[in-house]
């Protein structure tokens, strides 16, 4: 009422429009929230927008009404006066719709007919008084050429109604879209609580930007590493291999890059990356049942086992610094890398068989057998019997070109004049480094990269000092791991703690520029290493008198006092 009395004040439907509009949405929402039927709520809306015509009036259909008509000459005077008779002594609305359904759906059995226009039909009949206007429109469509594969679409085509399509539509859009949300929301909201109390962000292996895929890999480390996980995880098409077993054992000193290495070989195979961190665990750790660990961090690491069995496929376990852990434990994985590939476990505080045959599950465990006494690090003879053994600090057989080569090639992140060459042609490094050691076998035009003068004599004077650096780097690292194999009771001078890994290499390459001169290299060198020193306490004065040995820069009075050291 209200919009027909707007309709005549403002003499425009453009305002009575506006309004139907927002009265639309209100009498929906108002209905559905009282819980009418949707289908009331639709018939409401479309009440208020008949109303709000300039001539008010119900549309309807040609085929609705075509029907009625036939009906009505169909019948003969008699039923004629029948059927009106029965549809006057009816009160019941109910029931008048139930009788003129019948009568209309007789006529048309009778005439081997169906209709979808019969409802609409049963209502002409009923409210006759009504103001109506027909409507040639056609209501029933097909869409050709359609790709789809809903089940409505057959052979490419979709023949629908426009009222049953706006009325599905309508509620897909009300209801069907809304509930289709919340339950992505629910579902990502639960999602990431699972992944939160799982961790499961800490399992996916996040390779460290610096890393640099240097020669030594390429060509010696990763066929090896290669070669075991082929064992371990199977290798593609018709060579795989169905005795799948082994182990993975890399060792070194601190700071060669172990755990970055197999980070980027689980990030490059696809592979959840479980690391355990074996300090964490300690030697007093015996069990893989997370309720037998002594404190709240050895239960993680035990945890993560667990997890990593119980997720079964995809998986590399990563065993991280082994030496801090006990023997006993270590054990555990022995059936793991036998053939059969089994291993007892925990689950929930249940006991559980793990079979991963077949299953892309690898091992590795890495460890720094040269700072824990052997009477505490001992790797069970049947484990390292099934493992590939590699120390990534030493050299291999006719190798040592590619080994001290890396110690550059990982070093070129670290200083800012050599960073872009890390993301250049990789062979121009060993031209650049034959350069810088004056060979003239190699000219500046052989190299990829057009180097201006300019910046290829600034590379070239880091370079030089690099490798001076590294002559000290790998010297040190020799003595370290030479000193490391001796037993106390057979030394001849004290023990050699200083490193000479990548790590040492990096943190004097980031400190060299191209404008410095030797003593000022040497001056570098000596302070990192005298800062390394200071954490030996007692034996820094050792360290660092034969640290100047191997420089070959001991003077007189160091030299009596290194001699005194020795024969004390």
């Amino acid at each position: 009422v209200s919009l027909v009395r707007a309709r005549d004040t403002f003499g425009t439907a453009t305002h009575v429009d506006e309004l139907a509009a927002e009265f639309n949405a209100a009498i929906s929402e108002f209905l559905v929230a009282r819980g009418v039927d949707l289908d009331d709520a639709l018939a409401g809306e479309y009440l208020v927008e008949e109303l709000a015509q300039a001539e008010f009036g119900f549309v309807t259909s040609a085929t609705a009404r075509s029907l009625v008509d036939r009906f009505r000459r169909a019948l003969n005077p008699q039923a004629k006066q029948d059927f009106d008779d029965d549809l006057k002594v009816l009160d019941s609305l109910a029931d008048r719709y139930q009788l003129v359904t019948a009568w209309l759906t007789a006529y048309l059995a009778s005439v081997g007919e169906t209709s979808v226009e019969l409802p609409e039909a049963v209502a002409i009949e009923l409210c006759g008084d009504v103001p109506r206007h027909d409507s040639s429109a056609t209501l029933e469509a097909t869409v050709d050429g359609l790709l789809g594969t809903h089940p409505r679409i057959r052979g490419g085509r979709l023949t629908f109604r426009l009222d049953e399509l706006l009325s599905r539509t309508r509620d897909f859009r009300n209801n069907r879209v809304p509930a289709f949300r919340r339950y992505q929301k629910q579902r990502t909201e639960l999602l990431a609580a699972e992944r939160r109390r799982l961790r499961f962000d800490e399992y996916q292996p996040k390779v460290m930007s610096a890393f640099v895929r240097n020669q030594l890999l390429d060509q010696v480390y990763l066929p090896l590493i290669g070669d075991n996980l082929a064992k371990q995880l199977g290798t593609a098409g018709e060579t795989k291999r169905t005795d799948q077993m082994g182990l993975l054992l890399l060792i070194s000193p601190p700071g060669y890059g172990k755990t970055t290495l197999m980070e980027y070989v689980a990030d490059r195979l696809g592979l959840v990356f479980v690391k355990v961190n074996g300090p964490a665990l300690g030697h007093t750790v015996t069990s893989v049942d997370p309720a037998e660990a002594p404190n709240a961090t050895a239960r993680q690491e035990i945890e993560k086992i667990s997890f990593a069995l119980e997720m079964g496929n995809n998986v590399l376990l990563y065993l991280d610094d082994i030496q801090h852990t006990s023997p006993e434990l270590l054990q555990k994985f022995i059936s793991l890398c036998d053939a059969q590939r089994r291993m007892e476990g925990v689950w929930n505080g249940q006991s559980k068989t793990y079979d991963l045959r077949g299953k892309r599950f690898a091992v590795c465990m890495a460890g720094n057998p040269y700072t824990e006494s052997g009477q505490r690090f001992r790797i069970p003879d049947m484990l390292a019997n099934r493992a590939d053994v590699w120390n990534l600090g030493d050299v291999l057989t006719g190798r040592d070109e590619l080994f001290a080569l890396s110690f550059v090639e990982n070093a070129l992140t670290s200083n800012p004049v050599l960073a872009p060459l890390s993301t250049r042609d990789r062979e121009d490094v060993p031209r650049l480094v034959r350069l810088a050691r004056g060979d003239e076998g190699v000219r500046p035009d052989q190299l990829s990269h057009p180097y201006s003068s300019v910046e290829l004599d600034q590379v070239l004077s880091v370079l030089r000092k690099l490798l001076n650096a590294r002559r000290v780097v790998l010297a040190t690292n020799e003595a370290y791991i030479a000193s490391a194999a001796q037993a106390d009771s057979s030394r001849t001078e004290p023990p050699f703690q200083l490193q000479g890994s990548y790590r040492n290499m990096n943190k004097i390459a980031e400190k060299i520029v191209p404008a410095m001169n030797d003593r000022e290299l040497d001056a570098v060198i000596d302070d990192h290493y005298l800062a390394e020193a200071q954490t030996l306490t007692t034996g820094a004065e050792a360290n660092l008198l034969k640290l100047a040995e191997l420089r070959g820069t001991l003077t007189a009075a160091e030299t009596a006092r290194w001699a005194e050291v020795k024969a004390a």
